[in-house]
């Protein structure tokens, strides 16, 4: 019935989390959470910033603006693709979108080389991701149902083993449902409205567009 989307659902952060390592005596802390635009990430550094001013560097890196997955870097002094860019290709593997991650470096006086701190950096970030807890978002046609009353139980039950969500409900001479249907579910759920309706309620003739939902 539909063609598949590029993107069928992704996750996004919930809150902050953080990792602390020590490598040849230089600490390291990876600082990862939410940002949904450049301007959100830039804050979010700006913070670590603040919050430790003593620190030695704060390289940083990014995937914001939702689907776009406008990417972002930098290595704040350190030497250049040791640190910014190996916590990029962390995050760009996590399959997270709307991130950002900073690692912050106390410098201990012994110098670790380029592959060194690559690593540390890396590390880092991929710590401060194994503590950080996530929100799934799944992609869902949206449908406006006009159905007559006697279908509107029996739609509500099919609309519930498809796991799909009432929007929004009128009661008037009969009933109009906003109804959300996940996308791997519209197949089976236009079917069954088929069946159910004796073909009166046609699922492709009453979508009205996109939209992306949080799961839980």
């Amino acid at each position: 019935m539909q063609s598949r989307p590029v993107r069928a659902c992704y996750q996004v952060p919930r809150g902050e989390a953080e990792s602390t390592q020590v490598v040849k005596n230089s600490r390291f802390i990876g600082t990862c959470g939410y940002a949904a635009s450049v301007a959100d990430a830039q804050l979010a550094i700006a913070a670590l910033r603040a919050r430790y001013p003593d620190a030695s560097h704060h390289a940083w890196a990014y995937i914001v603006d939702t689907l776009s997955g406008t990417i972002g870097s930098g290595d704040d002094g350190e030497p250049g693709g040791t640190a910014g860019r190996p916590m990029l290709a962390v995050l760009q593997g996590s399959g997270l979108l709307d991130v950002v991650v900073v690692g912050t470096r106390y410098f201990g006086g012994i110098k670790l080389g380029p592959g060194g701190l690559a690593r540390a950096y890396s590390d880092a970030a991929r710590q401060a991701l194994e503590h950080l807890q996530r929100v799934e978002y799944r992609l869902h046609g949206v449908a406006k149902l006009r159905i007559e009353y006697p279908l509107h139980q029996k739609i509500l039950y099919l609309a519930n083993q498809s796991h799909c969500r009432i929007l929004s409900s009128d009661f008037g001479t009969d009933v109009l449902l906003h109804i959300a249907i996940p996308y791997d579910s519209i197949d089976s759920f236009g079917r069954g409205l088929a069946d159910m309706s004796s073909g009166q309620v046609d699922l492709a003739k009453s979508l009205v567009g996109e939209q992306y939902l949080a799961e839980g």
